[in-house]
């Protein structure tokens, strides 16, 4: 091993730069040993000053081939350079050398790194630097948290609005997980060539700017391609912004921030409730262009709520890119330079600005991949520009392939079961519960309803809302029906002569089975789906009502927001349980503790038989398996490395929104059915996830490889 590293002491300070090796020596702002030109340490390899003191770049030559000085040739091809490093190097340089040999070398570089950085970013403390990144990405995680409760909360609203059939509404509610679970693994995969900041950045972007033009777009089709794209953003978000904050904490403080972090998950699940229930029941907030164009209020509440994406944007504007990112890369000086000014922030703030950042070099990782450099005048643009992408999502598949290898196979398997299972419950009764609270409202409102058999009305006007009733075999005769609301109402085997419908409009209303002659329908909603085996005899539509129509503001139940609310609230003790526990009694016994005792919440689900019950069950069951997703992103940030870490922490969270999706679709279809299949499912995942989350290797006392 060359004399760079025999020196034990890694972490060198400011006064004892004579005793660090030649290669990584920092003299006058330079840093001697190191070329640019292929990101290798060449050390004392690299010819001297004297065998090197005219450059290639000033020199030129003569009508004799004689080199001389002064005239300009341009820059080099990058082949050229290769080509006269490859003629002066020895024989046993890195352009010669076995690639496994390089990454032996590069792993070795990657430990000593990790060791060296761990202490300091313990030198830069933490303070003030850190809280403000805190905060920055915590508006980010809000908005992974809005957009979730988004389209549950709108749903009622805009299937009315847009016309929605069930198989649409069902596809609407889904369409936000597919886009999240692409989004994962896509854009967390790039946060590790292209950088985290740069990455969430764009996630952020792309989220803000579909979850603002869906506000605004009227057609179904075009509202869900916006929903998909949108989660696709916010779904790349989630593995960026824990990859980001880790690589600014020490070993001490990991744990505990990071479940701190976590609690702006549930600030975005109380911020969306409030907002829905603030303004989606006010149905006069929207406006109006015409016939063809409605600007509801629950547009107005999906516009409220892209605003913490667009804060967390705008603020992620003025922080820096993670130096470990960029130590990885290769580029010191910029890591250095960040490292010092979280130094300098923290110290500030401490009321110790004499304070000195001592670090006066650290440790880069040997750079052995192949990167292409294309020359403007090769091929066209969008060529060069193919390229690129071709080989930037190359790498990226590399790192996936990285994650099966033999050394985190086993990790990456259980983490994988783990996250599913949990996944697969959670989100699949986060469903069940408001879906059972219907059921029940439904259960209850139908026991209310009013039946009228054999009823006859004759030259008679109806100008008032009907509601919740059945009328059976009834006779209307010359009967006027202007300006009214049907709101749950079934006409059964009836009669309606010579009668004038004007103005009506109805919700979950049909006729079944009726006679209906010489009867005059004009501005209506009643459309002929709603005619169910009926006999039309002489009867007329005119001007039927175009679109859908929200007419109840009723249908925008308050209880659905108030079940939101307090799941989101309930997760309160169970954060900040973890958040003090995390460090003291580790991950593992976090995630498998927190699992069973979400088990043990779910047998007792056989008992809430009412909505009180199940909102009480919904939130000691939220509060419970809190800690488990906390300690679930902890462990999967310091499982992996660096250059790995959002591209295992895509891969999963891509998976844990698949098994959103089964679990959404396999719950929904047992309410009203059973519960026995629901309770049973989530309860036997959370035992096998907890049980198997016991194999995976305590990462508390590690450092951030």
């Amino acid at each position: 091993m060359d004399d760079g590293y025999r020196n034990t002491n890694l972490y060198q300070g400011g006064r004892d730069t004579n005793q660090v090796s030649d290669d990584y020596r920092y003299q006058d702002g330079n840093y001697e040993g190191y070329t640019s030109n292929d990101g290798y340490y060449r050390g004392g390899d690299e010819p001297t000053h004297e065998e090197d003191a005219q450059s290639d770049v000033t020199e030129g030559h003569d009508e004799d081939d004689e080199v001389y000085e002064g005239e300009y040739q341009g820059i080099p091809h990058p082949d050229d350079i290769k080509a006269k490093q490859k003629q002066r190097a020895p024989a046993g340089d890195d352009d010669y050398r076995d690639r496994a040999d390089l990454m032996a070398e590069r792993m070795e570089d990657e430990e000593q790194l990790a060791h060296q950085y761990e202490n300091i970013i313990e030198e830069c403390g933490h303070g003030r630097f850190q809280w403000t990144l805190f905060f920055v990405l915590g508006l980010a995680l809000m908005a992974d948290g809005v957009e979730l409760f988004v389209v549950g909360f709108v749903l009622p609203s805009a299937e009315k609005d847009m016309c929605l059939s069930s198989s649409n509404k069902g596809m609407l509610g889904l369409i936000v997980y597919l886009g999240m679970m692409v989004g994962a693994v896509m854009l967390g995969g790039l946060a590790d060539k292209l950088g985290r900041k740069k990455c969430l950045i764009i996630s952020l972007s792309i989220n803000a700017a579909f979850a603002f033009l869906s506000s605004f777009v009227q057609g179904y089709g075009f509202f869900l391609f916006c929903r998909l794209i949108s989660g696709l953003g916010i779904g790349g978000s989630l593995p960026i912004v824990f990859a980001y904050f880790s690589e600014f904490l020490s070993r001490e403080k990991r744990g505990e921030h990071l479940s701190w972090l976590c609690m702006f998950w549930m600030i975005g699940g109380i911020f969306a409730s409030a907002m829905a229930w603030s303004i989606i029941p006010h149905y006069g907030w929207g406006f109006s262009m015409g016939t063809k164009y409605h600007f509801h209020s629950w547009r107005v509440f999906v516009l409220v709520c892209s605003l913490p994406c667009i804060a967390s944007l705008v603020a992620l504007k003025f922080m820096p890119e993670s130096p470990r990112f960029l130590l990885e890369m290769g580029k010191h000086d910029e890591a250095w330079m960040i490292l010092k000014h979280v130094h300098d922030t923290n110290m500030r703030a401490k009321g110790e600005p004499e304070r000195v950042f001592t670090v006066s070099y650290i440790k880069t990782p040997k750079q052995v991949d192949e990167f292409i450099e294309i020359q403007s005048s090769t091929g066209t643009w969008y060529q060069r520009w193919l390229v690129r992408i071709t080989t930037t999502f190359k790498q990226v598949w590399d790192n996936v392939l990285y994650c099966l290898t033999a050394q985190y196979r086993m990790n990456t398997l259980i983490l994988a079961v783990v996250w599913f299972t949990m996944a697969l419950s959670y989100y699949g009764l986060i469903v069940w519960f408001p879906d059972m609270i219907r059921y029940f409202q439904e259960e209850e409102y139908e026991s209310r309803v009013k039946i009228f058999d054999e009823e006859e009305v004759s030259h008679f006007t109806f100008n008032f809302t009907l509601e919740n009733q059945i009328h059976r075999n009834g006779e209307y005769r010359n009967d006027k029906f202007i300006g009214m609301k049907f709101k749950e109402v079934r006409f059964e085997d009836s009669l309606f002569e010579e009668c004038y419908f004007e103005d009506v409009t109805s919700s979950e209303t049909f006729f079944e089975n009726c006679t209906i002659i010489s009867t005059v329908f004009y501005n209506t909603d009643l459309y002929e789906h709603k005619f169910i085996n009926c006999r039309l005899i002489n009867s007329t539509f005119l001007k039927e009502k175009e679109g859908c129509h929200m007419d109840f503001e009723e249908d925008n139940d308050f209880l659905i927001y108030l079940v939101s609310f307090l799941g989101s609230l309930s997760v309160l003790p169970g954060n900040i349980i973890s958040a003090l526990l995390m460090d003291k009694i580790g991950r593992i016994k976090m995630i498998g503790g927190s699992m069973l005792i979400s088990a043990v919440c779910c047998f007792f689900l056989f008992f809430g038989n009412s909505e009180s019950a199940m909102i009480g069950w919904q939130c000691l069951f939220c509060g419970a398996s809190i800690a488990a997703w906390n300690a679930l992103d902890v462990i999967t940030v310091e499982l992996y490395p660096t250059d790995k870490r959002a591209t295992a922490f895509g891969i999963l969270n891509g998976l844990c929104k698949f098994g959103a999706i089964l679990g959404n679709s396999i719950f929904a279809s047992f309410v009203g059915i059973t519960k026995v299949v629901p309770i049973l499912l989530a309860s036997s995942a959370l035992v096998g996830g907890g049980l198997l989350a016991l194999r995976l290797p305590e990462t508390r006392d590690q450092v951030l490889m």
